[in-house]
């Protein structure tokens, strides 16, 4: 697949890492051309039933949501997402020049899944909640245009920060005070091709999805060196499919190469997901 971005735009990656500092979330509308989108999808859906088919290939998020890790070499936009310089620009801000790309996955709500528990995706490290600073990056891209009937994902802005060690596997706040997130809560409803980051620290959790259309939206997952992520990942790629990344993917790829590519077990089983809620 060439690439698809839209190399005419302008944006101030600046102002991207403020808004992301300040809610713990930012996007960029329009990154790829919709046709690039949809091989996205595509890819995804492949891959998820696939998965759902084999024992461990998919996980529970939730009633009727799974999460499904991929090989880089199965989502065929891969490179050009990786190497996007919006992409490449934030990770070299927020993370370091030595960052660490070490998941790619996706979700996949459909029609029947509940709204989540609000959370985060890992334990905060002290890094960030003494030193606010952010040691990890999801990129997520949305598989289609959602719309309120496809349980959209909700997020509450400026809780990347906030130390959580006291909460059920540092990672789910007490229902109690779940209405504190609920004021802060901003429904996310982004177009094919739009791209978003986020600290996965910040409190957010998916909405009811009474659509009978599907909501796969691909995850990528970088890290700085020593946040220890991706020890929770499996990535791997074929020598041949190595040897033709560009330096600059290679640089930052944390993957095992191998003669050939097996099946992904899901590792990174998030249990407190795994019962819906409400």
């Amino acid at each position: 697949m060439s690439t698809q971005a839209k190399l005419d735009q302008t944006y101030d990656v600046t102002e991207h890492i403020e808004t992301l500092n300040r809610d713990g979330i930012t996007g960029l509308k329009g990154a790829f051309s919709r046709e690039w989108a949809e091989q996205m999808r595509e890819d995804m859906m492949t891959a998820f039933w696939d998965a759902i088919q084999r024992p461990g290939g998919a996980v529970g998020r939730g009633p009727r949501r799974w999460y499904v890790e991929i090989h880089p070499q199965d989502f065929r936009g891969f490179v050009d997402l990786i190497t996007h310089p919006w992409v490449t620009g934030i990770c070299e801000s927020v993370l370091g020049p030595d960052y660490e790309i070490v998941e790619i996955g996706f979700d996949v709500p459909m029609q029947g899944a509940k709204n989540q528990p609000w959370h985060r995706d890992f334990p905060s490290p002290p890094e960030s909640y003494e030193q606010r600073r952010i040691t990890s990056l999801a990129f997520n891209l949305t598989g289609v245009d959602v719309t309120q009937d496809m349980g959209p994902f909700e997020v509450a802005p400026g809780t990347q920060f906030i130390d959580g060690r006291e909460w059920k596997y540092e990672m789910f706040p007490p229902q109690e005070i779940w209405p504190q997130f609920a004021e802060k809560g901003v429904r996310k409803y982004p177009q094919m091709g739009d791209i978003s980051c986020r600290s996965a620290l910040t409190i957010h959790r998916g909405t009811a999805h009474p659509s009978p259309i599907a909501r796969p939206v691909l995850v990528l997952g970088v890290d700085a060196p020593g946040a220890g992520h991706a020890a929770l990942h499996d990535l791997m790629v074929t020598q041949d499919y190595y040897d033709a990344l560009p330096q600059s993917a290679r640089d930052h790829l944390v993957c095992r190469v191998v003669d050939k590519l097996i099946p992904v077990t899901q590792k990174h089983d998030i249990e407190g997901l795994v019962m819906g809620t409400e």
